[in-house]
């Protein structure tokens, strides 16, 4: 049974700037409303804390699933954060030392009472390229560093591969390089800043033509269907941002024995929502900030998959 008058909070992007029929976060909003939620909405700026008390500027907001109307304030007050049942924090990367103050906000309120989906520490500590790191087993041959020198020799030894930096999202300054292409050093000066920043090499995984799979776990348990993006015919990415087309699936074997390995960890750290990334057997990926998919996956299979984050929500708020 829901929990009436939920009160939830959200960090988000301006709403005013989303594209409503594809957005995860109004997806959960629209959820919410369907359990007679108040929603109180702020911005980053919206933030503040006063003797240890984190407070923000509110703005209650309804919403509705329309494509040219899909969001209303209401009423402004400053309120105690740690007062809301929930706080959904949505805001998307860069993830900055902005981003990274916003996190220490939350903790507070997280002290005083509220739920924080996604747990702050885990925001701070799981980057969504490093952390397929703590699961190498699942993950192709990956190269984490500041040395041109190794991505020459990583490229070397696989001989087709994969560059990106660490805190890119939607694709963005992600390069797919073979042995002998006469761009990749000016790639590796680029992504390394002349060996003053880390970026990641991965070997190249040919399944990314039947597209790159996210994944979507709740509280650590898988939906049971994926969104494979397929990269359109003149591009390597598999971002639906960047022309790849959506097209769901039931999990296979393989991706639910990744589920099974990587959904208890993210559970145990405090992820109630998560989406991971997966090439063929490989885990590329492990989203923890603002992970999208919600929205496609509804529309293909006739799915809730913000119910199923609602439940999880209300789960741990009564346990």
């Amino acid at each position: 049974m829901a929990i009436k008058s939920l009160r939830v909070g959200i960090v988000m992007d301006p709403i005013e700037s989303i594209t409503p029929y594809k957005d995860s976060s109004l997806a959960m909003l629209l959820e919410a409303t369907r359990r007679n939620a108040e929603i109180y909405y702020f911005n980053q700026s919206d933030l503040k804390v006063v003797s240890g008390t984190a407070l923000g500027r509110s703005r209650q907001l309804s919403v509705q699933d329309d494509r040219s109307c899909w969001w209303e304030f209401k009423a402004q007050q400053e309120i105690a954060l740690g007062d809301l049942d929930v706080i959904l924090m949505r805001k998307d990367p860069p993830f900055d030392m902005e981003y990274i103050y916003t996190t220490y906000i939350l903790d507070r309120a997280g002290q005083a009472g509220a739920l924080i989906m996604n747990n702050p520490q885990a925001l701070r500590d799981m980057n969504e390229k490093f952390y397929t790191a703590w699961f190498p087993e699942l993950a192709p041959r990956t190269l984490i560093t500041r040395s041109m020198d190794e991505m020459r020799k990583f490229l070397a030894e696989h001989g087709h591969v994969v560059v990106k930096p660490l805190e890119g999202m939607g694709g963005r300054s992600i390069f797919v390089i073979k042995q002998g292409d006469k761009n990749a050093n000016v790639v590796f000066e680029t992504l390394t800043d002349f060996g003053r920043q880390f970026a990641m090499a991965q070997t190249y995984i040919a399944e990314i033509s039947l597209g790159d799979k996210r994944i979507l776990l709740m509280d650590g348990e898988p939906v049971p269907y994926a969104l494979a993006r397929i990269p359109s015919a003149d591009d390597n990415r598999g971002n639906l941002v960047m022309g790849a087309v959506g097209k769901g699936q039931e999990l296979s074997d393989r991706d639910r024995e990744i589920c099974a390995r990587v959904g208890p960890v993210l559970k145990e750290r405090g992820v109630i929502f998560a989406g991971i990334d997966v090439i063929g057997d490989y885990l590329t990926e492990v989203n923890v900030t603002s992970p999208t998919g919600m929205r496609e996956i509804d529309e293909q299979f006739g799915t809730n998959t913000a119910g199923l984050m609602f439940d999880a929500i209300e789960s741990r708020l009564k346990g």
